[in-house]
């Protein structure tokens, strides 16, 4: 078995506003505090001596890469984004930033935003516009059926409400 990874698809490009607040927020909190934290533990514990048995140096230099890593990540990403700050032109059919509830043939209620991949937070009810569910949903209004494919089959859902506020 090799360590071939196939290549992925690169996730969509848009995220909200307070999305790349968030990324933001880390990418500052890993470069001007984190960073610096961890360099200096490290310049300590390579003082210390033998850096080959030292195991504070040698996890501190892999959290600095792990750090580094991170960071060229959320640059690179940030690059690239679309910030969607405005709703869009037709608020009664489902687009990236839409609030929707749903109810399935039970019953049950769910309330979704649809946002990024980077914004995905289930226990929010964020779902990324690139899942079954989120790629579903797009372009429909309310009183439409939607059938979403999921490892346990396929599943029915019908769009109650669409809103674009919170």
């Amino acid at each position: 078995m090799g360590r071939y990874r196939a290549p992925q698809q690169p996730g969509s490009k848009y995220i909200t506003p307070e999305g790349e607040k968030a990324l933001k927020d880390e990418l500052h909190f890993l470069w001007k505090i984190k960073r610096p934290e961890v360099t200096q533990a490290v310049s300590e514990a390579a003082a210390q001596g033998d850096r080959s048995e030292n195991a504070e140096y040698i996890y501190g230099k892999k959290q600095l890469r792990e750090i580094d890593w991170r960071v060229r990540f959320l640059r690179k990403r940030l690059d690239n984004m679309v910030v969607v700050d405005r709703p869009p032109d037709d608020p009664s059919k489902i687009f990236f930033g839409a609030w929707v509830e749903l109810e399935d043939e039970l019953d049950n209620a769910f309330r979704y935003r649809i946002v990024g991949p980077d914004e995905l937070d289930p226990s929010k009810g964020y779902i990324s516009i690139d899942s079954p569910l989120g790629r579903s949903l797009l372009k429909k209004q309310v009183d439409d059926e939607v059938v979403v494919n999921t490892p346990e089959g396929e599943k029915l859902y019908y769009v109650v409400a669409i809103s674009y506020s919170s």
